[in-house]
């Protein structure tokens, strides 16, 4: 791992490095991560881990009732969630890169993640690398845009680092965001397709 000192701080530090296995462990131990998903810079957090997750609601000043998507290595893991399946929304899901809202089958559970909202929105990366990443991990992740809630996402880790400071346990710098638009999210209703945002991915 890469160590470097923050500039026009005098005693605080961050941790930067260019590797994805260095995340392996500080989320698998709670920590916070930010590095450059499929689509745009997030902060990373282990999606089991509700400490972990509240964490991020408090670094970005995120309203708390609105939810973060979990990204997962594959379709499987929607099994631990408990989620009420629909075959268009598993198939749109496993094509990759498109964000797939999902309700949950047992409500009371993963509260700290639907917010009230009773459904789970979860996207399998479009990444081979992030994808080996979270399959390296063994666990499901959060992953929201990194920066303040009213900010622009950051676009590469230098913005991350000028947002976050030594508030973050490890920033991974795989470079610039080519575009720095979020994915794009569906639901599947009756049947039918609903687009809930158009990002990076056309359905």
């Amino acid at each position: 791992m890469e160590y470097f000192p923050q500039k026009n701080m005098s005693t605080n530090s961050v941790n930067i490095s260019k590797s994805l296995k260095d995340a392996i462990h500080v989320i698998r131990k709670g920590g916070l991560v930010i590095t450059k998903t499929d689509t745009i810079y997030g902060i990373l957090a282990d999606a089991t881990n509700r400490e972990s997750v509240e964490k991020i609601y408090t670094l970005k000043g995120r309203e708390l009732d609105k939810p973060f998507i979990v990204l997962i290595p594959d379709i499987r893991y929607l099994d631990y969630f408990q989620v009420s399946y629909t075959e268009k929304g598993e198939k749109i899901l496993s094509t990759r890169g498109i964000t797939v809202i999902f309700k949950l089958q047992d409500s009371d559970r993963f509260g700290y993640i639907h917010r009230g909202t009773k459904k789970i929105a979860f996207r399998i990366p479009d990444d081979r690398e992030f994808l080996n990443f979270l399959q390296e991990i063994d666990k499901p992740v959060v992953a929201p845009s990194a920066n303040p809630s009213g900010l622009e996402p950051a676009k590469n880790i230098e913005e991350a680092v000028s947002y976050f400071q030594d508030r973050v346990d490890l920033y991974i710098d795989r470079g610039e965001v080519s575009s720095n638009v979020p994915s794009t999210i569906v639901e599947v209703e009756n049947g039918r397709v609903k687009i809930v945002r158009q990002g990076s991915k056309q359905v």
